[in-house]
């Protein structure tokens, strides 16, 4: 998913909001500000008119597929507007005519009025022929208006046929509101099969405010670009409907420590790692580093003894800790340290859970901040353990584990998952994937920087110990957290802007991350 953003700009964190918080608010807020319910539908759809306009102006045929609500409204008014432009315009309507009620057959009955005539009626029974209608479509730009924000569940399988043409099409495609077939609260889309199950759109304009589960998990394969129309009712919405769930790019810089001209590294603090079980030094050593290159002074590495070598070799910066739990419980490393990070290359050993059992019994008796990540989160997940100052930071394999569940039940509302980890385990969690989430078990952050470049080895490593340099660099592990999952995105970026996504190292991210964190944006 692609947003208009850049890193130079900073726009504030704004409120996002869940299909049924906009549903039963929008009509309220509308009012509030003297706009009818079909001038809202006008101005919708004149919004994603103008914004097809901008992007393909060349286009001089589209195929708009309509459902009988209020989505399918959005798309009566721009085949008018099309029309009324000289566009030429092909209708598809679902539904039958008699199934349009209020706004919709309003919208509907102004389209014919302006000359636009349906090109099928009742589109789902008149299969065949809707399908031919699609695959001979010629034109440059087809408009998603089947379904709006309210729609759950799975498509049917007539409308599955539609979409899976829509998907192989070489025309451009813009969704209105939500790309159909995908949930605007979840971000879930039923189905094994992507291709079939929701329109996979260039662009997705959404209206008023922004849907949540267009920003996080599989949403990221379906809306392309996400262009908010705000429709006059944006600033209103945000001040009459509170919510706990935000977006954006996280602010820079965020109050970090400040590092005054005689400070030596002892101010800064003490990092312990612990990771790398024999023959897996390499997520240690990433972790490890990207703590140095976010601002950690001091970092000891507890691994295996075997990979000493390979974690010092090039990085003589960091420095070594006992290897097993027995030396490390009495040694000066873990009780000057003043954090922990628990988890990259641990494996499940019985010295890894020993290792597990000594950190976290530590962090819990100290107060000491402990970031938990990899093999840790799995053999916490077999405990009742819980501790305020703990920063878990699962993919959904590892957060099925920590709930008992499976990741097609994490992926089902990301939202719910993250919540439940925090309160569960306590502390802060952050959920990765694409539109990471990061909670404390009742406010949620999306982050909003990332590219699918970063699907790579170590990526992860590097974010716990970006996570741990900055959680030393600030009183609130939330906003160290959010601040963290951003700029780990942000470096990535910027990679992939200048030399591409393919091949994007997760080493690649420390100088930007080092350049990012000093309030040096580099040119991208």
């Amino acid at each position: 998913m692609k947003l208009s953003l850049s890193l130079s700009q900073k726009p504030p964190v704004t409120s996002v909001y869940t299909a049924d918080q906009v549903l039963k608010n929008e009509a309220n807020v509308a009012r509030s500000q003297g706009i009818a319910l079909y001038e809202l539908m006008r101005n919708a759809g004149a919004a994603v008119f103008t914004q097809l306009s901008h992007r393909w102006p060349n286009a001089k045929h589209m195929l708009i597929l309509c459902g009988k609500g209020n989505n399918g409204g959005d798309g009566f008014v721009v085949a008018k507007l099309a029309h009324q432009a000289k566009l030429q315009v092909s209708v598809l309507l679902t539904c039958e005519v008699s199934q349009l009620k209020g706004d919709a057959l309003s919208a509907y009955q102004a389209m014919i009025f302006a000359g636009v005539s349906l090109n099928i009626e009742n589109a789902v029974n008149k299969r065949a022929q809707s399908l031919a209608v699609i695959n001979n479509f010629s034109g440059e730009v087809i408009v998603d208006a089947l379904f709006g924000i309210g729609f759950t569940g799975q498509l049917m399988p007539q409308l599955q046929e539609f979409v899976t043409c829509i998907n192989h099409h070489k025309a451009k495609v813009i969704s209105i509101d939500v790309p159909s077939g995908l949930c605007a609260t979840t971000g879930k889309v039923h189905g094994e099969n992507i291709a079939e199950q929701a329109i996979i759109a260039d662009i997705t304009v959404t209206f008023i405010v922004y849907k949540q589960g267009l920003l996080t998990g599989q949403a990221a394969n379906f809306v392309g670009e996400l262009c908010l129309a705000p429709l006059e009712l944006n600033s209103a919405f945000l001040d009459q409907v509170k919510n706990n769930v935000c977006f954006g790019q996280y602010k820079l810089p965020l109050n970090l420590a400040l590092r005054l001209p005689a400070s030596h590294k002892g101010n800064s603090g003490l990092l312990l790692t612990v990771g790398g079980c024999e023959k897996m030094p390499g997520a240690i050593r990433l972790a490890s580093e990207s703590a140095l290159r976010c601002g950690a002074a001091l970092v000891a590495v507890s691994s295996h003894q075997n990979n000493h070598m390979h974690i010092l070799s090039g990085r003589p910066e960091l420095m070594l800790a006992p290897e097993t739990s027995t030396l490390l419980a009495s040694s000066t490393q873990l009780n000057k340290a003043n954090s922990y990070l628990i988890g990259p290359g641990l494996g499940q050993s019985d010295e890894a859970k020993k290792l597990f059992e000594l950190i976290c019994n530590t962090s819990q008796t100290q107060r000491k901040t402990t970031v938990i990540d990899a093999d840790a989160l799995i053999l916490l997940s077999k405990t009742k353990a819980q501790c305020n100052h703990w920063i878990l930071t699962p993919h959904p394999k590892e957060a099925a584990a920590l709930l008992g569940g499976d990741v097609t039940s994490i992926e089902a509302d990301r939202f719910a998952a993250v919540r439940a980890i925090a309160k569960q385990y306590g502390g802060i969690c952050l959920l990765k994937g694409a539109g990471s989430l990061v909670s404390d078990g009742e406010q949620v952050i999306i982050n909003n920087s990332g590219n699918a470049g970063m699907a790579s080895g170590g990526m992860g490593d590097v974010l716990s110990g970006i996570i741990s340099a900055l959680a030393m660099q600030s009183d609130n592990n939330f906003h160290s957290t959010c601040l963290a999952a951003y700029i780990h995105g942000a470096a990535a970026d910027i990679i992939a802007k200048n030399n591409g996504q393919r091949g994007l190292l997760a080493s690649d991210l420390f100088i930007p991350l080092q350049q990012l964190l000093n309030g040096k944006v580099p040119n991208h």
